[in-house]
């Protein structure tokens, strides 16, 4: 269902013809974030394509039921047998009113996927603390962790075992100025250290209050985010795999960002464009 290598983008701003060009570079899957549970727009990237893999990275449980979740499931791998993989994640208490205690929310949502026979191969959990790992390797193909290291991974692997799926993302910024690197799209990653579960996570691998305090120190920054040339990045990326992933979603990180028709002006997401697709294709004659 994966080779080595695939990419990460929103499904908002990913095209068909994205999807087109991703699997033509050579890629084996795409990553796609904010899908509801009806999976909408995930039919015409799977059309425009031939073998490309699709999974939600990740479908937040509390946007839409399991059992809408799993009819959508159905209609996809009916239609694209062995290409689609759901991606589940608990999602964050600071951007979910709703949102309960994690191993209960996401252990119902998984009862009510296997009464809609969703199928454990056909599902993955954005597993980051151990407990959930341990259901992951239970109740799942694997996971899909987002905003790891290579030494989060190495950990992970010997909680999951060697049957489970691992397949965690990573972002880059292709700059050979470390000044420079490390102020691209620092604001994402200071949004993302505004949530506590990132903030845990990154203390288990070893990173002190200071680093994931604010914008988050240049260590962290470095951890999180592989820059440099083209040779340098996919040593990073590789790092993953030395340390027992299957697979590594690569998210390529720019400051050109724009908003959305539908959204609130003040929130933006990253453009992708020629800039990013050049990234891709560096990459991929690098890692491919």
């Amino acid at each position: 269902m994966m080779g080595r290598f695939g990419v990460w983008q929103p499904l908002r701003v990913t095209t068909p013809a994205m999807a087109a060009e991703v699997e033509g570079l050579g890629f084996s899957n795409l990553w796609v974030s904010g899908a509801t549970s009806e999976l909408a727009g995930v039919d015409e990237l799977l059309e425009a394509t031939e073998s490309l893999v699709i999974g939600t990275s990740v479908l937040n449980i509390w946007h839409g039921g399991a059992t809408v979740a799993a009819a959508s499931y159905h209609r996809l791998a009916e239609r694209f047998p062995g290409r689609f993989l759901l991606g589940i994640g608990a999602g964050h208490p600071e951007q979910n009113q709703e949102f309960q205690s994690p191993m209960a929310s996401i252990t119902q949502y998984l009862d009510e996927l296997d009464a809609g026979g969703v199928p454990v191969d056909g599902r993955a959990i954005a597993a980051l603390g151990p407990k959930m790992l341990a259901l992951a390797a239970e109740r799942a193909v694997g996971s899909i962790p987002y905003s790891v290291t290579p030494e989060y991974t190495r950990r992970a692997r010997a909680a999951l075992g060697s049957r489970r799926i691992l397949a965690p993302e990573h972002k880059v910024v292709l700059d050979t100025d470390p000044v420079r690197a490390r102020q691209t799209n620092r604001d994402y990653i200071e949004a993302m250290l505004n949530l506590r579960h990132y903030r845990n996570s990154l203390r288990r691998v070893g990173f002190t209050d200071e680093d994931v305090t604010g914008r988050g120190s240049d260590r962290l920054y470095d951890a999180l985010v592989a820059h440099g040339d083209v040779n340098t990045v996919a040593g990073k990326l590789t790092e993953h795999l030395d340390a027992g992933a299957d697979h590594v979603a690569i998210q390529v990180m720019t400051n050109d960002r724009t908003t959305i028709p539908g959204l609130p002006k003040d929130i933006t997401v990253q453009v992708y464009d020629d800039r990013v697709f050049a990234v891709y294709k560096a990459l991929a004659d690098e890692l491919l």
